[in-house]
């Protein structure tokens, strides 16, 4: 009998109700007037005197597995009923919010997608450089203020590693490593210890310009700046170019386009001036092309770079790039439908 009764154990272990309706057929099998415990204790009476306490307790034990199995299996479905109960399925869904491009991210891509339409390729390199391909090799002096601590952030002085200032350090890179014609644009971020201001910040990025090839003149890079201020900003923009110095090209400009902040008028961001400086230019340096070992008699080429954050000011009327950095998902979310 005790072979029986752990059979039927066995068995009760193993049950598994799908639904609210196997739970009752189950507890009457088991519990019911005529089911198999009941049958069990008519045959318990006629068990010898000195088997009845094991056959006893295995009885008892049965009976035991069969209402937890029934208590587990109720508890299960009345909660998922319960849950089920709680949700009016005929209301409409939860609305998903739709992610944002951020503003830095639109105005990179619309600048690379300008340049690659005449010809310009994409190139990157590492954030971490060293001395040679973000100062030496573009004819920064030794005493240069940029190589002072105040300027870059060094990650080992002793050794010259660095963050780049720049993406100037890429077209090194793509000199080295290319032989002209070379027409490619260098996106990336670049880092300076500068103190963080409406205007300024120590983290931002970058897309800078580089042409060489036979015969390239100064007429040639203020086409293609006019080009791209004209794509970027409208047909009617204006731009000025600015005398300037750089180590890396000489002559050297700044450009400026009319600032659509304050509509030319004068505000914080334009320094009261109705323009923004949006890039530095000018030819390469034969000394740059020389340190790349290209040959600085047959060749010539210009040189560009432009902060993305101050043309996403301009583009989109933003009088404070700190903005940018702060995740306020009330200002990403206004860029919704550039996305």
């Amino acid at each position: 009998m005790i072979t029986k009764i752990e059979s039927y154990i066995n068995d009760c272990k193993h049950f598994v109700a799908a639904a609210i309706n196997d739970v009752e057929p189950f507890r009457i099998k088991y519990l019911g007037k005529k089911g198999i415990i009941a049958d069990l204790f008519e045959e318990f009476k006629n068990v010898p005197r000195e088997n009845k306490k094991d056959v006893g307790q295995k009885l008892n034990e049965l009976k035991d597995i069969v209402q937890e199995k029934i208590n587990e299996f109720k508890l299960k479905f009345e909660d998922t009923t319960s849950s089920l109960e709680a949700i009016d399925l005929s209301l409409p869904g939860d609305p998903v919010k739709t992610g944002t491009r951020h503003p830095i991210s639109i105005v990179r891509n619309e600048i690379i997608d300008i340049f690659k339409r005449i010809g310009f390729t994409v190139s990157e390199g590492p954030e971490i450089e060293d001395d040679w391909h973000v100062f030496s090799a573009l004819n920064f002096p030794a005493e240069h203020p940029a190589r002072d601590m105040q300027d870059t952030f060094f990650i080992k002085p002793e050794d010259k590693i660095l963050l780049r200032t720049h993406t100037s350090s890429v077209q090194v890179r793509v000199m080295e490593n290319s032989k002209p014609p070379i027409r490619t644009i260098s996106p990336g971020r670049v880092f300076r210890n500068e103190a963080i201001s409406a205007r300024a910040h120590c983290i931002f990025h970058q897309v800078e310009g580089l042409y060489i090839d036979e015969n390239v003149s100064f007429a040639d890079l203020k086409q293609t700046l006019l080009f791209f201020a004209k794509e970027m900003f409208g047909e009617k923009t204006q731009i000025r170019l600015r005398p300037s110095y750089f180590p890396f090209t000489e002559p050297s400009a700044e450009m400026d386009v009319a600032c659509n902040i304050c509509g030319g008028k004068g505000c914080n961001v334009c320094k009261y001036t109705g323009w923004l400086e949006i890039l530095g230019c000018g030819m390469v340096d034969p000394n740059v092309l020389e340190n790349c070992k290209i040959d600085s008699k047959k060749y010539t080429g210009f040189a560009f770079g432009m902060g993305i954050e101050r043309i996403t000011m301009l583009k989109y009327g933003v009088n404070d790039l700190r903005l940018y950095f702060e995740n306020d998902i009330r200002f990403l979310n206004q860029f919704k439908a550039s996305f």
